[in-house]
């Protein structure tokens, strides 16, 4: 199931556990937001609002408040020593969404529980050793390059030659052409 619902005057489509970046939301992380203004619900079969579908929520978990790359505006006026610098961070809020509910239903307010993932020194440990399954090579041996074929010298050789027969004849300066 999907829906695509508006936020922030964007639109986005959206589907169970998906994770997005949405213009600033009031809410700490960890809280359940709702978005009410929903345009399309989608699955077995497609639900389109005029304009909204009354009834129809996006419910996500509201993972971090955080703010993007900082946007220098820079402006300048020749010859006038004039000017200005200002940066800008826009805030945004990183959701997952939880569910899409529909025929008013209200959405659970507590998120669901994540699975913990295993630390990764945990993780590497734990895989059998594909290095020796897979040829290595060692730490001080070097690559040795590739040489060169024939065929790709003759094409190179063919390409410049196809350049010197279509370049126009080299002509000197106007003094020269004079004489």
């Amino acid at each position: 199931m999907f829906a695509v619902f508006k936020t922030g005057g964007k639109q986005y489509r959206v589907a169970a556990e998906d994770v997005l970046k949405v213009d600033k939301v009031k809410g700490d992380p960890g809280e359940i937001v709702e978005f009410g203004e929903v345009l399309l619900v989608g699955g077995e079969g497609v639900t389109l609002g005029t304009p909204t579908i009354a009834g129809a929520t996006v419910a996500a978990e509201v993972l971090d408040q955080a703010r993007g790359p900082k946007v220098i505006a820079f402006k300048k006026r020749r010859r006038k020593n004039s000017r200005r610098k200002r940066g800008h961070r826009q805030e945004f809020t990183l959701i997952r969404i939880t569910e899409i509910l529909t025929e008013g239903r209200k959405p659970d307010k507590t998120p669901p529980p994540r699975p913990r993932r295993a630390p990764a020194q945990a993780a590497a440990s734990a895989e059998p050793d594909s290095e020796a399954a897979s040829p290595s090579r060692e730490p001080g041996a070097e690559a040795e390059p590739k040489a060169r074929t024939s065929a790709a010298r003759d094409k190179r050789s063919a390409a410049k030659a196809g350049k010197a027969k279509n370049s126009r004849p080299k002509q000197g300066t106007r003094n020269e052409q004079k004489r």
